[in-house]
């Protein structure tokens, strides 16, 4: 039996679990096309990201250069080797695959080792840099590397003494400061002489003429550069004439010669 002290001196009951009222909550608006258009986006980002995961992790197999080749030279086999790279690189790689192909082909520029190889590099005909020639040199011990040589290597040619005869350039002069070898044919290839290397090297035109007649006497001497350097111009050094020290006649070997007034005059 409830009392006057358990109600409200204002006469309105209180508001607790004693009434069973909540205070109301405005409700939630639900929009269906935010919801998709935020699931989409997830799944597409998802979807995006995968595909430039598999894309740069697909590789294939190209042509690189494994030792130097050059310009206007047959690419050996020996030349090639293969790398992998990412294909979405955009760029004319030629495929593994071609390396036979490769093989009957020439190279229109010098190739470096660790280039990848274009069809911009190669050619089907032979060619040599516009201004240059080809030389053939026959090398023994002491006149090229103890190494050897390769193609694509950049030399500077001096002239030496012969053992035949005078080569007509005094020796030490540089005949070629900067020459690329061509082909190395190395002994008992092709007939070559047991103690004897054949090198081809490229010279530039004006410079051919003394090379050929240096080494048409064996009195050429290579010698190996190191990258963007080149043998220093030195010109041939100039001996002064002989002076005659035999006294002539009328004069003693003690004495210098008499002047023209002197001899005149009969002075001494």
């Amino acid at each position: 039996m409830t009392t006057s002290s358990d109600r409200k001196t204002d006469g309105r009951p209180s508001l607790g679990t004693a009434t069973g009222q909540r205070i109301p909550v405005p409700r939630r608006e639900r929009k269906p096309a935010m919801a998709a258009l935020a699931v989409l986006l997830i799944v597409g980002g998802a979807l995006i990201s995968a595909y430039l995961v598999m894309a740069s992790g697909q590789r294939v197999p190209v042509i690189s250069i494994a030792q130097p080749v050059a310009a206007g030279q047959r690419i050996p086999a020996s030349a090639l080797q293969e790398v992998q790279v990412s294909s979405t690189g955009g760029l004319d790689y030629i495929p593994w695959g071609d390396r036979t192909k490769v093989t009957q082909t020439f190279a229109t520029v010098t190739l470096v080792k660790g280039a990848l190889l274009t069809n911009g590099m190669i050619s089907t005909g032979s060619s040599v840099a516009k201004g240059t020639v080809v030389v053939g040199l026959a090398l023994k011990p002491g006149q090229l590397p103890a190494g050897g040589l390769q193609p694509g290597d950049r030399v500077a040619l001096y002239a030496v003494s012969s053992q035949g005869g005078q080569s007509g350039t005094q020796s030490g002069t540089v005949l070629a400061p900067v020459a690329t070898v061509y082909d190395v044919v190395q002994p008992g290839q092709n007939d070559i002489q047991a103690d004897q290397v054949a090198v081809s090297v490229t010279v530039p035109v004006d410079q051919a003429p003394q090379v050929t007649q240096a080494s048409s006497a064996g009195a050429v001497a290579v010698a190996l550069l190191p990258a963007g350097e080149k043998a220093p111009q030195t010109p041939p050094r100039q001996t002064a004439p002989r002076q005659s020290t035999t006294p002539s006649a009328g004069e003693s070997p003690g004495n210098p010669p008499a002047s023209p007034r002197d001899r005149s005059t009969g002075n001494p």
